[in-house]
């Protein structure tokens, strides 16, 4: 297991590593396992994508977000603008069915509604908007429509999670509460954490995955 110092230098390196992120304004604590960035970024995009970098990192417990986002002048757009802006990209956003999101902004902050089919849907859509000029903040409110029965949304999601190649998928339990997805267990790393997650999004008809595993040491 990693010491706190040891977690604290992988995930520095692992900011500097990323290209799309600006380290040197981003601070990194860490207690107990838990990594805490605290700093300023110029975009939303750049606290996403700081955000993900730490996750990646072998040892992280958990994640604190202390990031502002400071818009420089030049990326500074009135929400008019921008709320036409995000019209535009989620008209060209091709997964995404016509007319299926509506969207609100206010100071930056852009608020995405509506209802999909698929959580690849709906996360192609916060993923187009989160990468724009202006945005500080991206609500992701889109629900997803229920298709399918319980028992079917039960063996799709075993399944994937056997085709994903995880460790010991019997060790990860599903439980299904109408369109809820509970996921329980024990996994190895963040990478099985999330091949797991995104196996239970993957299913048709899941509007909310609750992520109960813990990390094996």
């Amino acid at each position: 297991m990693k010491t706190d110092n040891q977690l604290q230098q992988d995930v520095s390196a692992e900011l500097k590593w990323e290209p799309a992120v600006q380290s040197a304004r981003i601070g990194v604590e860490v207690k107990d396992g838990v990594v805490t960035l605290a700093g300023q970024v110029d975009s939303f995009a750049q606290k996403w994508n700081a955000e993900r970098a730490a996750l990646r990192v072998a040892g992280v417990k958990a994640l604190a977000i202390e990031l502002q986002v400071r818009l420089t002048s030049l990326s500074e757009r009135t929400d008019a603008d921008i709320a036409e802006a995000v019209e535009n990209v989620l008209a060209w956003t091709s997964p995404l069915p016509e007319c299926a999101i509506q969207v609100k902004v206010e100071k930056g902050c852009v608020t995405l509604s509506g209802t999909v089919d698929w959580q690849y849907q709906r996360q192609a859509a916060a993923d187009s908007v989160s990468q724009m000029m202006g945005v500080t903040w991206v609500s992701n409110q889109i629900g997803i429509k229920p298709k399918v029965t319980v028992t079917v949304v039960k063996s799709d999601i075993e399944a994937a999670l056997k085709r994903a190649s995880i460790a010991d998928a019997k060790q990860i339990a599903v439980a299904i509460h109408g369109s809820d997805v509970t996921l329980s267990g024990s996994v190895r790393n963040w990478g099985e954490r999330n091949t797991a997650t995104l196996a239970a999004w993957g299913t048709s008809g899941v509007r909310n995955v609750v992520d109960m595993m813990t990390l094996a040491h």
